[in-house]
């Protein structure tokens, strides 16, 4: 399995593609030298978040494992940036101030209740009548690892769902792991 394997070499190049994909989409270039490290092209889902001067400036992902890695992380690396609705387009100034995020998915695994979540460990993807959202792993500490507020605002804010809809035997319930790494401030 992908996951917790990316070295820190993989890790870096990873990291840097991300960047050269945002440089090249301001400068109009159409290609990207692709990952050199053999570990990005595993299938596997990514999320990549941008922020700026630690404020979200924008996060997309995919739980998709029907691509390479290096691909979803292009694709996300360009949605995060500029197709997450809770923000205008990333401007070409902001892109210096920008720091890239990446997390790279396990694979889901439904649970039987929401008692089997570990705060910090897992990320959550909750589903019921044609809804979902997810909160990664790190977003806990955002709750103080309170599960129920976690929870509440996942199903709320996230999936549009009724807050203690995560309680209803109704709701499916999924926790995934990340391995998480990002620039350098």
């Amino acid at each position: 399995m992908l996951l917790d394997m990316l070295s820190k070499t993989a890790q870096l190049e990873l990291l840097k593609f991300s960047r050269k994909v945002l440089e090249n989409f301001f400068q109009k270039k159409e290609t990207t030298e692709l990952p050199k490290n053999k570990s990005l092209l595993e299938k596997a889902g990514a999320f990549v978040t941008l922020t700026i001067n630690g404020k979200l400036r924008g996060c997309i992902g995919s739980f998709s494992i029907d691509k390479p890695l290096w691909e979803v992380v292009k694709e996300m690396t360009l949605a995060a940036a500029f197709s997450d609705p809770r923000f205008l387009p990333l401007s070409q100034e902001e892109l210096k101030e920008a720091k890239i995020e990446i997390s790279v998915l396990s694979p889901k695994k439904k649970v039987n209740s929401y008692k089997e979540i570990v705060m910090g460990k897992h990320g959550v993807y909750v589903e019921r009548d044609g809804r979902g959202g997810t909160f990664l792993p790190q977003v806990a500490k955002d709750f103080g690892n309170n599960r129920e507020a976690f929870l509440s605002a996942l199903c709320s804010h996230k999936a549009g769902l009724p807050a203690d809809s995560y309680k209803d035997p109704k709701t499916n319930l999924y926790i995934y792991t990340c391995q998480v790494f990002r620039e350098k401030d």
